[in-house]
This record gives structure tokens, sequence and C-alpha cells, in this order.
């Protein structure tokens, strides 16, 4: 018992002095016990996060008041530390142990951590421009990060170089604030820009621009931490209570669930067609005119869309007589279709089988599982698509030459779901969806109330979570991330 006490007061002592700032390098792994349920919780809530300043960043500008002033209220309404507030300590304890479930989640392939990276370092930068000056030098000291500061004599020297080379840095700011010297290989992004003067192979960094310089060296922490948590993974994934959450959440949807339908009924197998061409998004379009063209889609794409539907509000005898009514006009009579195909609408409907009501995919399932191959047509357009062949489909629909522009810029930074979601602005002439794209069934019940004057007669969404697993007891979070507490030393 004295043992333990001890080690409670250690835990303790290390977690006051670990959060004793909103920002960290996350360098020490978290040494409590947490439940499963914790776990998945902060797992859950992190990801929301990235997510939330990745559509940001895309739609806003990371740059601009706009982005910083959107980011503020949406941080502080998912209850993360942000502004550096005194009595926040159960969110910094939750930002911490939450960044480590993901890097357990996200340091599988090497996509996976190229987004988890960006989206964290985006998230550093907004958090340490909000700190106060005295705040950041603090920072940078209880992380030993000890820039060389110019000395008031060299700054006067070196005044109106200064001056001409930094932007927005006035003579007041050159006297009131420290400026630093540093090599100019450690500064490239600021050479780069021409945003520092040069002299002797140092770069005079003024105190507003040291974020990219910590910036760097938290990039480069965080990309060797998650390379040797990808190299301990086996160990963490032969727990059989956490290998199924870490797979999910690589591409976990963590929006509304729209597998509960509550206006079974209300659209008629006659109102598809039409549906189809205004207020499905791509994906669905495209599943549907393969389908009517071709009378049979594979596998994938019944699943895909055949779910779809279910979540927009088809019966199970609808849906049963849809696919059939497609399926005879090709090569399949109805005693085939009764045999082969008929089994699977029941199953996901929950009626065959293991009894499972499926729910309609998530962009991110579509997007990261099973891509399509020759001669399949489900998957995401903007993912799976070559770029002219998505060119050409955009003309086809009439997207403007401009805003095909805009979505295959936003394609080539790999941003699927905002290519989506511009899609939707164009073909529904907004300027602003007003809504964060994450599934297939939301880009149609916007569709809908947008078209319908804000009345969603189509399709009512429940507003529940859903909830990937069941957890129930405790799981001690020392032995697996106490190597990636050595990895990120």
């Amino acid at each position: 018992m004295q043992f333990l006490g001890r080690r409670k007061k250690l835990i303790g002592n290390f977690q006051n002095d670990l959060y004793d700032q909103c920002l960290q390098f996350y360098g020490q792994p978290p040494l409590e016990n947490i439940s499963l349920t914790e776990f998945e919780t902060f797992a859950v809530e992190r990801l929301k996060l990235l997510k939330t300043v990745e559509n940001v960043g895309v739609s806003c500008g990371k740059s601009s008041e706009q982005y910083t002033k959107k980011l503020d209220a949406e941080i502080s309404s998912l209850n993360f530390p942000h502004r550096g507030g005194i009595s926040e300590y159960e969110k910094r304890r939750k930002d911490h142990i939450s960044h480590f479930i993901l890097r357990l989640a996200y340091c599988q392939t090497e996509d996976l951590r190229r987004w988890f990276i960006q989206q964290e370092m985006d998230l550093f930068r907004y958090r340490f421009n909000c700190l106060h000056s005295k705040h950041k030098t603090d920072f940078l000291h209880k992380n030993n990060l000890k820039y060389e500061t110019v000395s008031a004599e060299e700054k006067k020297n070196l005044k109106d170089k200064l001056i001409a080379s930094s932007y927005g840095l006035s003579g007041t700011k050159v006297e009131e604030h420290d400026v630093y010297k540093v090599p100019f290989q450690d500064a490239l992004d600021l050479v780069r820009t021409r945003k520092v003067y040069l002299l002797a192979g140092n770069a005079y960094i003024p105190h507003h621009e040291i974020v990219t310089i910590v910036l760097n060296d938290f990039r480069t922490r965080l990309s060797k931490a998650l390379a040797m948590t990808a190299r301990s993974l086996p160990a963490v994934q032969s727990d059989e209570r956490l290998q199924p959450l870490l797979s999910h959440l690589s591409h976990a949807y963590v929006g509304q669930d729209y597998s509960i339908q509550k206006n079974i009924g209300k659209i008629s197998l006659e109102q598809i067609d039409a549906l189809s061409g205004k207020s499905f998004p791509l994906c669905m379009r495209h599943l549907h005119k393969a389908l009517r063209e071709n009378h049979h889609l594979r596998h994938g794409g019944r699943m895909q869309y055949g779910l779809f539907l279910k979540g927009i509000g088809l019966t199970l005898e609808q849906a049963l007589q849809f696919w059939r009514s497609e399926f005879v006009k090709g090569k399949v009579d109805a005693d085939k279709f009764d045999k082969a195909y008929a089994y699977s609408v029941r199953h996901m409907f929950g009626k065959e089988g293991k009894r499972t009501d499926y729910t309609p995919y998530s962009c991110m399932k579509v997007i990261l599982s099973n891509p399509p191959s020759q001669g399949d047509y489900h998957g995401c357009p903007f993912r799976h698509s070559d770029p002219e062949l998505l060119k050409q489909k955009l003309q086809n629909y009439k997207v403007s030459p401009s805003g095909i522009n805009q979505i295959l810029e936003l394609v080539k930074g790999m941003h699927y779901q905002l290519a989506c979601q511009k899609y939707f602005e164009l073909t529904h002439n907004v300027e602003d969806a007003g809504f964060s794209l994450n599934h297939p069934n939301q880009y149609f019940t916007e569709s809908q109330k947008l078209l319908n004057g804000g009345r969603d007669i189509k399709k009512e969404v429940d507003m529940s979570q859903r909830s990937q697993e069941n957890p129930a007891s405790l799981w001690s979070l020392k032995m697996e991330l106490d190597r990636q507490g050595i990895s990120a030393k």
C-alpha cells in the first residue's frame, strides 16, 4: 500500500507539472489508468477536433482573422484547451491522453501519418499564436528551446534592416520584443518567403515569427514518434479489446447517426431519378447512373448505394422492388434475383444472417475502405477517379469551369470531403454550405432542407451519436503508451 501511495503521488506531481500550460510537445505518455469507455470517448472527441481544424483551415484560410474566430468557437464547444485558462486541468488531461490514443490509430500508414501530423501542426500553430508573449517565452524555456536572443545593441544596429526585411515589424516592435538569431537552415520556410533578415549564415527571427521554428521542431518530434509507434503497434494490436477500436478510428465517422429511420416510406420509387440529379452526392449519383445504364451493380456498389437508399427512407419492400425491377432489365430474371440477390437486400435491413441492422456508409468509410477495381462503380469519385475523368463528369453535370478548378485543387490537396462540399455549394448555388460534410446521407438531408425552404420533409435525422463498441473494463495506458514515450524523447 505504501508503494501504491507513493506511485499515485508521483503520478499526481507529474501530471500537475505536465498540465501547467495549455500547450505541450507530447513528449511524455500518460501514466494513469482509464476506462475503455473514456478511451473511446477521448479518441472520438479528438478526431472531431482534428476534423474541425482541417475543415476550418480549408474554408477560411489559416492566416485569416475569420479562421481564428471560428476555431475559437469550435474548440471551446468541444471542451479542449485553447486560450490558456488557469483552471483547465481536465481539458488538458483529455488533450494529452487523446493525442496519444490517436497516435496509435494514425501511425498505421503513410497517408494516415501525413494527415495526422498536418492537423496536429495546424492545431499547435493556432494554440501557440493564442499565447501571450510571456507564456510563449515560458513554453520555449520549459522545452529547452534555447534560441539565441539578439542583444539590444545589435538590434539597434540592425533596426532598419530588420524592419525592411520582416513583414509587420515596426521600430517600436523591434525595441519592445525579442529577436532571435538561428542558423538559416532552421528557418527555411521563412527564408523561402523572404520574411527574415539574413546575415553571415544566420536568420534574424522576429518574435511573432518564432512559431515557424517551433513548429518545425514539433513536426520533427511527432514524425519520429509516429514511426516508432508504428514499429511497436503489433504489441498493442494483440490486445483484443483495442484492435477493433484502433482499426475503426482511422476511418471513423463522428457525426449524426443515419441508421435510424424516422420517415420510412416517404420517398416513392418514382422520385429516385429526379432526386439523384438534384440531391444525391456525386458518389451516389454515379452509382445510380451506372445502375440505370447497366442494370447491375457488383456487391460493393450494391452495399454502398443500397444502404444510402435505406438511409433516405426506402422500406425493405421498396428496396426489393427497386433492385428487382432494375436487375430484370438486364441479364438477371426474377427467379435468379430472388435466389441470388434478394437475400443481400434483406441482409442490409437486418432480416437475415446475424440480424445486424447495417448503417449507411460515411464519407471516411467510402474513401478509405474497399477501393473500386475495374468494372466497379462504388467508392468516392473525388478520391478514386482519375482527375481528367472527374473533370469530364463535372462538366457533364454543368459545373462551371472556375468551380471545377476549385474542386480539382481540393482533390489535389487530398481534401476529398471538402471537394464534395464545394460540389454541393456549386450545384445548389450557395456561397457557404453552412455545415461540414461527413456523410452522403447528410448531403441528401441538407440538400432537401435547402430545396424545401428549410423543411426537411424527406428524412429526419436522429441526433444520437454512434457508439463503435461496447467497452466496459479498465485498461492501463502505461504498457502500450510507454513505447511511444520512449520514441518521443
